[in-house]
């Protein structure tokens, strides 16, 4: 379990996160829904040791993450695997190069990083994109590789952070497909960041609405469809 109690971070005199606290059960997903610099992001980044609270704590399976150890933060990212907004590919390498970057970190041989990037890529749907380049790639296929760079190193947890920015809406529902295939033929626990109320309906188990720094309501899909909570609705129903 992914766990925040009371987490505060601050950036100059903005404070961002404000006595955040949210739990994220094991096996599910869980969207973090709110404004634009309400902390979605921000509270994404505690959880691989990206950034510290100045207050409070953030445990990942028992572990706080920032009192690890250097060595004991390398092995608490080897089970959570990240997909960037702009899926962050190396451009100077293939396909099969990025996705098989963390592999070959974790020194693996590379009959398995052959066969795990293989299955990963098959996964997502680009089986046959290995040689390519992310330049000759569209916005969707970018996402989907940064996904199987993230499943190739079989996680417990997947953070997704802005999935289907950019992407038209097919192609956001195909990335929104894929996070639900990926949880339920891998088990994994996700934490989803979105603003996109159509694709946090489609994948979301758990849905949390961050405002001003908190979480303001948190339920179900149907609990947060159905709610009369006038800050919720607001921005379910996109009013100014």
């Amino acid at each position: 379990m992914i766990r925040f109690s009371d987490v505060t971070k601050s950036f100059g005199a903005k404070r961002v996160l404000d006595h955040f606290s949210l739990e994220i059960p094991d096996g599910q997903t869980t969207v973090l829904l709110g404004y634009s610099g309400t902390g979605k992001s921000v509270a994404l980044k505690h959880i691989v040791g990206l950034l510290e609270p100045d207050q409070g704590t953030v445990d990942v399976d028992g572990q706080v993450v920032h009192e690890l150890s250097r060595d004991d933060l390398v092995r608490l990212r080897s089970s959570i695997g990240y997909v960037f907004q702009f899926a962050a590919l190396f451009d100077s390498l293939s396909v099969f190069d990025n996705v098989a970057l963390g592999l070959r970190q974790q020194r693996r041989a590379e009959p398995d990083v052959a066969a795990r990037v293989a299955e990963s890529l098959e996964r997502v749907g680009l089986a046959d994109q290995g040689d390519r380049f992310p330049s000759e790639l569209s916005g969707g296929m970018r996402k989907r590789v940064g996904i199987a760079r993230a499943i190739a190193l079989e996680p417990r947890y997947i953070l997704y952070d802005e999935p289907t920015t950019g992407l038209d809406p097919v192609t956001s529902a195909v990335i929104d497909e894929l996070m639900v295939r990926t949880k339920r033929d891998l088990g994994v626990t996700g934490v989803v960041v979105t603003h996109d109320m159509r694709s946090a309906f489609a994948v979301a188990d758990r849905i949390a609405m961050l405002y001003q720094g908190r979480v303001h309501a948190v339920g179900t899909v149907d609990e947060i469809r159905r709610t009369e909570d006038p800050v919720v609705r607001q921005f379910i129903e996109g009013r100014p």
